[in-house]
């Protein structure tokens, strides 16, 4: 007997999901836990396992589609079981055709194709035909099940056409005409692809903290000479006993810390009618995942030593790639810190994440002539950006955090005295 594959709870509220890339095709064998599908939200993308032995026997949902929670978008057959086809429930074929000659991508059939019926066109194969005033049947599909894939419509509208054939000259030419070559450009195309739910979230969020908050930066440069000299001190002692790198993130993470301790407001949330103060430190690090950027929360911060920060966040930056990382990870928070000097960012104006009121943008080192009691010399400099919410942080808070910042990495040992 098939087993239904539907799709899971993924989060609190979240009804509705993204097929992301399927791990498995058709008539392919999976064992048990073996990942079929990845399963996208506005949160975060999880894998939905195989509950056994057995064989994949068809898809239902196709990656880019939408699908509620507690939907079936696909059957297996358990091992030992004989493989019996799965029918696809009928729906309707739908006409893409309208009027003007043009496909209409919002009425393009998106069921799975049965024998004798119209292929299931893709959404970004759907674009592709509409925007060329292609009918679906101008395409042949190559997809599982006879679906029309992006690349089977590219294909199609961009087939060259038989020349014609042309008519001989009335009078023979002199001397023939030297052949013009094709132009050297390359082709002008687009690429139409789905905004997956937690780029579209990112987006959301973005927009949410422009419109909402009262957003302002400020700027201060920080010598990183006493932490490089540091870290070049200690940091084979450090992997040794630990297993991981000393970076400079745990310095940032440490220094952040003491200067919200120093200037709660920071630290706060504005809540109308309140400004709720904490006595914690969530500390988000934004890293780069394979869906985007995503800011997974260090918890209780201020507990924490420098292994235990580079533990967790080279942790993260591992999971982030994989997209593995789990919701409880990318929630709450109270400050952000972000560091796109990884990137070879020289200075930007972090957006903060809502509701917090404040994140930390690190940058890249380089090296410039610097005044130093009176002479000039080379240090290795980085600016610092702070983006707070001026509805509750004033500007003195603002550069008085910043300040603290900047001192506590040109002078680590304060971070040790917690002065």
């Amino acid at each position: 007997m098939a087993l239904e594959l539907k799709v899971p709870e993924v989060g609190e509220s979240i009804t509705e999901v993204m097929i992301g890339g399927w791990k498995k095709r058709e008539g392919e064998a999976v064992a048990t836990d073996d990942p079929i599908v990845e399963i996208e939200s506005d949160k975060a993308t999880v894998e939905l396992p195989a509950p056994t032995h057995g064989t994949i026997t068809r898809i239902l949902k196709a990656s880019g589609e939408k699908a509620v929670v507690g939907e079936v978008i696909g059957y297996m057959e358990p091992a030992g079981a004989a493989v019996q086809p799965t029918p696809a429930p009928a729906q309707p074929v739908v006409d893409v055709t309208r009027k003007d000659g043009r496909t209409d991508i919002g009425s393009v059939q998106m069921s799975t194709a049965a024998p004798g019926a119209a292929p299931r066109v893709m959404p970004a194969a759907a674009r592709v035909l509409g925007e060329a005033g292609a009918a679906a049947s101008a395409a042949t599909g190559t997809g599982p099940g006879g679906r029309i894939t992006k690349a089977d419509a590219v294909a199609a509208v961009t087939r060259p056409a038989a020349p014609a054939k042309a008519a001989p000259p009335a009078v023979k030419p002199a001397a023939a005409a030297p052949a013009i070559a094709p132009s050297a450009a390359g082709a002008r195309e687009e690429r139409y692809v789905l905004i997956s739910p937690i780029r579209r979230k990112i987006a959301e969020r973005l927009v949410e903290a422009q419109h909402q908050a009262a957003l302002l930066t400020t700027f201060n440069e920080v010598d990183m000479s006493a932490v490089m000299a540091l870290r070049a001190k200690f940091k084979d002692s450090f992997q040794e006993r630990y297993g991981v790198k000393l970076g400079f993130m745990s310095f940032f993470v440490r220094a952040a810390v003491e200067a919200l301790r120093a200037v709660p407001q920071v630290n706060a949330e504005f809540r109308d009618p309140h400004i709720v103060f904490r006595d914690y430190c969530d500390i988000g690090i934004a890293v780069g995942g394979g869906k985007g950027l995503v800011v997974p929360v260090l918890r209780n911060a201020e507990t924490l030593s420098f292994a235990q920060v580079e533990q967790a966040i080279g942790d993260f930056a591992r999971r982030a790639a994989d997209n593995k990382l789990k919701l409880e990870e990318l929630q709450g928070g109270t400050f952000t810190i972000s560091n796109g000097g990884v990137y070879g960012s020289m200075m930007s104006t972090p957006i903060i994440n809502p509701p917090q009121s404040g994140i930390l943008g690190l940058h890249a080192i380089q090296d410039r002539p610097m005044a130093v009691n009176g002479q000039v010399v080379i240090r290795p400099m980085m600016y610092l950006a702070l983006t707070y919410d001026h509805r509750l942080v004033d500007g003195r808070e603002a550069v008085t955090f910043l300040k603290r910042v900047k001192d506590s990495i040109e002078d680590p040992t304060r971070l040790l005295l917690e002065v």
